[in-house]
């Protein structure tokens, strides 16, 4: 596909206005809002991020209705309800069932991440966008500082279309403005169950270090590792606990990166401090492990990360973090809710975990400062910004 522009949507009605006494104002709207993006059972984080900005923005409007359109690999049955259409990857005639169930909706919402849909850099969502003729919103879920030509100009021609974009954090919004003209963005959170509960049972001994989210390269679990091996001085036993199924893309080699984990942990001498712990756990009980955690860490190697579910989850259990320096972790951390270290940096890296774990009275003031800025980031809250964002939208915008 080499023509990247897009065709203007056609003009809508607007609704009637309500008269209330001498007032005038716009109906609360009942909307019909598509979320298009990944949906479990797929495994990813963006996946997890479409079910669970489906339930937030039913809980705020429960008069809503929120079909989804996922995009898979593999044409499958719709095992939820909620799921109207499938734009199945390599199969461009399953994009005609998305665009009349989407084209029903009052607004769309679509999660873009360039690795989701069909072509380079993910160019044929702009075949999608093309046919919409309702309004657009498009959260970006990953802002490059140094996008290829091709992905600027999908993302530009998205931008263009959409009638506002949504981002997960000031450092996405800068970014994007620094590299695209934005006609409308709006910084809507990365959201999070509330976890602020902690049990004094839960406590483990010598610390416990927490990593979670499904496993694979790229993640810094080596630099985690060995940054482990270097609190063998303490007494009682730092334990590191790297929770999650290895990712799919992975498992098709055997499960050999988690392998190569265990061993290098053997090597290092700390086998009996590191557990790659892969067994299922549901919302419950991973929330009970993350309340349990002294500190979470966050090795991640790449720079570019403008959305942490995992860091917004973990500061709103109220849990102090070590980070590396990407973008999201500096912006929330900054207040005093955790540590930042160089990327590859397994020895700065240990030294922030032994003052989190042994600094008196750090990791408490840490976790008040967690705790003040996850509760910022519950679902609730984030939903009732997208919810009063969408309704201002659909009735800023003509009608079909």
């Amino acid at each position: 596909m080499s023509d990247l522009s897009l065709r203007a949507v056609p003009p809508r009605s607007h609704p009637a206005r309500v008269s209330v006494g001498t007032e005038s104002r716009w109906p609360s709207p009942r909307l019909r809002v598509g979320l298009l993006g990944t949906y479990p059972p797929t495994e990813c984080g963006i996946a997890t991020f479409t079910r669970n900005v489906r339930a937030a923005l039913l809980e705020a409007r429960p008069s809503w209705q929120v079909p989804i359109v996922r995009v898979v690999e593999q044409p499958a049955p719709f095992a939820l309800a909620e799921v109207a259409a499938s734009w199945v990857r390599g199969r461009p005639q399953t994009m005609s069932h998305v665009l009349s169930v989407l084209n029903e909706c009052d607004v769309v919402v679509i999660q873009h991440e360039f690795g989701i849909f069909d072509g380079d850099d993910g160019e044929a969502v702009l075949d999608l966008v093309r046919e919409l003729h309702v309004p657009l919103v498009v959260e970006l879920h990953t802002v490059l500082v140094a996008p290829s030509a091709q992905q600027r100009s999908i993302v530009q021609s998205l931008l263009d279309r959409a009638e506002l974009v949504v981002v997960p954090s000031a450092s996405a919004l800068a970014r994007l403005r620094a590299t695209h003209h934005v006609r409308r963005g709006a910084l809507v959170p990365h959201g999070a169950t509330a976890n602020f509960e902690r049990r004094p049972h839960e406590r483990r001994p010598g610390g416990l270090v927490l990593t979670w989210g499904l496993l694979g390269p790229g993640k810094g679990i080596e630099d985690a590792i060995r940054a482990v091996a270097e609190l063998r001085d303490l007494y009682p036993p730092v334990t590191y606990v790297v929770a999650g199924h290895t990712h799919p893309h992975e498992r098709a080699n055997g499960d050999h990166y988690r392998r190569r984990l265990e061993a290098l942990a053997a090597e290092l001498g700390v086998g009996t401090m590191v557990r790659l712990d892969d067994q299922y756990r549901d919302r419950a009980a991973l929330n009970g492990l993350i309340r349990s955690a002294d500190v979470v860490l966050l090795p991640y190697e790449t720079t570019e990360q403008v959305s942490s579910g995992v860091l917004v989850e973990a500061l709103a259990s109220a849990r102090p973090v070590v980070a590396t320096r990407f973008p999201h972790a500096v912006e929330l951390l900054a207040g005093g809710a955790g540590l930042i270290v160089e990327h590859a940096d397994p020895l700065s890296m240990s030294l922030a975990l032994r003052r989190v774990l042994r600094e008196p009275g750090l990791a408490a003031r840490m976790a008040v400062h967690s705790r003040a800025i996850g509760e910022s980031l519950t679902w609730p809250t984030v939903a009732e910004q997208l919810s009063r964002l969408l309704e201002s939208l659909v009735m800023r915008v003509p009608f079909r």
